[in-house]
């Protein structure tokens, strides 16, 4: 290892806590101890500082113990010829970076609340791109693309290409392997995220490409992500930083790649990076430290070239990338999902209320469907204007001798997804309401129509080619054949509603695991059943048992559920004795049924908290998407934080939005008459349901006697709210 790195990375780090002390004084001298400090919604403090040190930073005061560990942590600057160890102290040096650093940012958070923008999406119409912190809500949403593969790790790319297009290659090869692309610090007078602008490049959340902030010290806000990962997916505890460094070089695949000339303060941020497992790739000639020990391999790579910037990057960290082909003229991946196509970019608008618009998958005759076959009925690109918008059916036939009729809303599901992938083009909803939007770029480098049935009947192939054989795909705009598709369409969807909504727990002698979190949540167990779906919201019992059928060594495995051993709480000896080996002999026993005694383990990828209001007599329930505080007394995120990575913890439990209308939520504990509070945006997404289930037990106005935040904010103002409307929780046994 080079003497120059050490030396330039101490020396930094000194210039660094420097600066940030000095701005942590005037922040004190202005604002006084007491100032509150923290990253916007987030239960994790500040989050570096948090998980590393176990400080809970809430205001000014707090962070002095963070510049006294820091001091601390500042090795001698080298002075003579001779330093041992360098990489010792170098490590050191870049923790007390990171760690400054953090307050400086949430210093900035109090001095200008409006510097970063709190959205998943940037404001370029306001020259407002930096998003900051992500707060919990994105972090857990985007979390479970960590936990499931679809987005294998990160790159954080500080500085800036050679040109806007370089930038543009760059990212985009990262999108096409499925990375997320973090992005902070000028280079130049410019930064990688202006740059990916200029070049016409859509930046946020949406599209994978996070421009964190304009300084290097926004590095810190990748770093949190990371570690809050860990402790909200893997159960890592704030304070473990041996385990919580370790979790992170051994599950999320990170790197950094720096472009242009290396400061000083930018040595002391990947020295810091060094400590979590993350290598620094850069473009120019810097001292290389290429020994292996703290990193996979080597921990600083110099003189890269930029069209070599991803593959050596992801050989640098031992990353594994999957990247399927599909015949396309456009990038295709799940880095494109998010991608808005604007009223200015559009060239053809299909469905979303504008148009007819339904996909419909089913089985077809071995005989008559003929593998890869793609015809478009009806107008194509080449035969409208930009702007224009067209009826459309996506008709999609498979065969096979493992094909039958519970797999085709399986199939149908993926073509959101699927569509969504292919750069250029967005994709809304399913059935008989889906949205079609294409851009002009991907018209203009020759995307048709006929491009959606390729995409499908190459990603079906790759994905479910287990259990068929063929595959053909009708693209329809002729407006008589679309009118004459829609009503055929429906009657299937309303079809697989009653096949599914008829089978009962009780009926059904096997059920199935999912243990896709167990990558970030080692002890958490997911078992589905009929009426209990995955607490992801992504898989119900139909999905599981085609996923075995497709992969029979994957996630989600048959379970005999056995004896019954508490037909109340929905216990079983089969399941209980395969949850305790999945579990790695951490869990021995939980109840599918009951929030209060026993419940099912839950991971920080849950849709929604139900949680024990006990002046209620009743519960409440929280989805991800509501940011507000609950009659708990704790947001999505605390609860999250509290109950996650894979724990049983009575008086809480996680579940999906659909779970809520089963009719064996919470059945144990008095079902969902017990249901008291819930946001109101959750109450109006559910709507239709709750008004089925309210008629089911014979409580018809049942949907109006469930608290919302507008009807109260703690559990006396609920109550109050309960009397009122005569809830029926209220003169039910005890829930205690």
């Amino acid at each position: 290892m080079s003497r120059l790195v050490a030396f330039a990375a101490i020396q930094g780090a000194y210039n660094i806590f420097s600066k940030a002390e000095g701005k942590f004084r005037q922040a004190m001298d202005k604002y006084g101890p007491n100032q509150p400090l923290a990253f916007p919604n987030t239960a994790y403090y500040l989050p570096v500082i948090y998980s590393i040190l176990g400080i809970k930073v809430e205001k000014l005061a707090d962070a002095e113990e963070v510049f006294n560990r820091c001091r601390e942590l500042l090795p001698p600057p080298l002075t003579g010829p001779i330093h041992v160890p360098y990489l010792g102290h170098t490590l050191d040096a870049g923790m007390a970076t990171i760690l400054a650093e953090e307050v400086v940012e949430a210093i900035r958070y109090v001095e200008d609340p409006d510097f970063y923008l709190q959205s998943e999406e940037c404001d370029l119409d306001s020259g407002k791109i930096w998003l900051g912190a992500a707060d919990d809500t994105v972090m857990r949403k985007r979390g479970i693309e960590f936990v499931d593969g679809s987005a294998p790790g990160f790159a954080a790319i500080v500085g800036a290409a050679p040109s806007p297009e370089i930038a543009r290659e760059i990212a985009e090869d990262y999108q096409k392997k499925n990375l997320y692309v973090f992005l902070c610090a000028n280079q130049g007078g410019t930064t990688f995220a202006e740059q990916l602008v200029e070049a016409g490049v859509q930046i946020g959340w949406n599209t994978r490409l996070v421009p964190f902030g304009p300084d290097i010290s926004s590095a810190v806000f990748a770093l949190g992500f990371a570690n809050r990962a860990a402790m909200a997916f893997g159960g890592m505890q704030p304070g473990d930083y041996k385990n919580i460094l370790r979790y992170n070089k051994e599950r999320v695949f990170a790197f950094v790649n720096a472009l242009g000339e290396v400061s000083a303060e930018w040595a002391a941020n990947a020295a810091g990076a060094i400590n979590w497992g993350f290598p620094t790739i850069a473009d120019t000639d810097i001292p290389e430290i290429l020994p292996t020990g703290i990193c996979t391999y080597e921990h600083v790579v110099a003189n890269v070239p930029h069209d070599k910037m991803t593959a050596r990057s992801i050989e640098v960290r031992g990353l594994k990338v999957s990247v399927a082909e599909i015949p396309i003229p456009v990038s295709y991946g799940p880095a494109f999902e998010g991608e808005r196509v604007r009223k200015d970019d559009l060239y053809l608008e299909c469905g979303g209320g504008k148009t007819t618009c339904c996909e419909w998958v089913q089985i077809g005759d071995m005989d008559t469907v003929e593998d890869g076959r793609v015809e478009v009925i009806g107008p194509d690109m080449k035969d409208v204007e930009p702007g224009s918008r067209l009826p459309l059916a996506v008709t999609v036939e498979v065969a096979g001798r493992k094909m039958h009729e519970d797999y085709e809303p399986i199939l149908e599901r993926q073509i959101h997804h699927l569509v969504n992938y292919a750069q250029g083009v967005m994709h809304i909803g399913q059935r008989d309401i889906a949205w079609y939007r294409i851009g002009k770029q991907a018209v203009d480098k020759g995307f048709t129509l006929e491009h959606i049935g390729k995409i499908l009947h190459a990603k079906f192939h790759q994905d479910f080619g287990a259990i068929f054989d063929k595959c053909q795909v009708r693209i329809i705009t002729d407006e008589a054949e679309v009118e004459r598709i829609l009503p055929l369409a429906q009657a299937a969807y309303k079809t697989r509603d009653e096949r599914i909504e008829g089978m009962t727990d009780e009926s059904t002698e096997t059920y199935y695991s999912c243990t896709l979190c167990q990558s970030f949540a080692p002890t958490h167990v997911c078992v589905i059943s009929p009426e209990r779906t995955g607490l992801c919201g992504a898989y119900n019992w139909l999905d599981c048992k085609a996923s075995f059928e497709i992969n029979p060594t994957g996630a989600n495995q048959p379970i005999e559920k056995g004896e019954t051993l508490d037909a109340r709480y929905g216990n079983w000896k089969g399941v209980n004795d395969f949850v305790y080996k999945a579990s790695r002999q951490s869990i021995s026993s939980y109840n599918f049924y009951s929030l209060v005694h026993d419940p099912m383990t839950t991971c920080g990828c849950c849709e929604c908290i139900a949680a024990i209001l006990p002046m209620c007599n009743g519960i409440m329930t929280v989805n991800r998407d509501y940011t507000g505080m609950t009659p708990s007394g704790m947001k999505f995120t605390t609860l999250a934080g509290t109950i996650g990575g894979g724990n049983v913890v009575p008086g809480f439990v996680g579940h999906s939005k659909y779970n809520i209308t089963q009719r064996k939520f919470v059945s144990g504990d008095g079902g969902i008459n017990r249901l008291v509070w819930m946001p109101k945006i959750l109450k109006e997404e559910i709507r239709e349901r709750l008004i089925k289930r309210g008629e089911e037990i014979g409580i018809p106005n049942f949907i109006d006697m469930i608290a919302t935040e507008e009807d109260g904010m703690t559990e006396e103002e609920v109550y109050a709210f309960l009397e009122k409307v005569g809830h029926p929780a209220l003169t039910m046994e005890s829930i205690l």
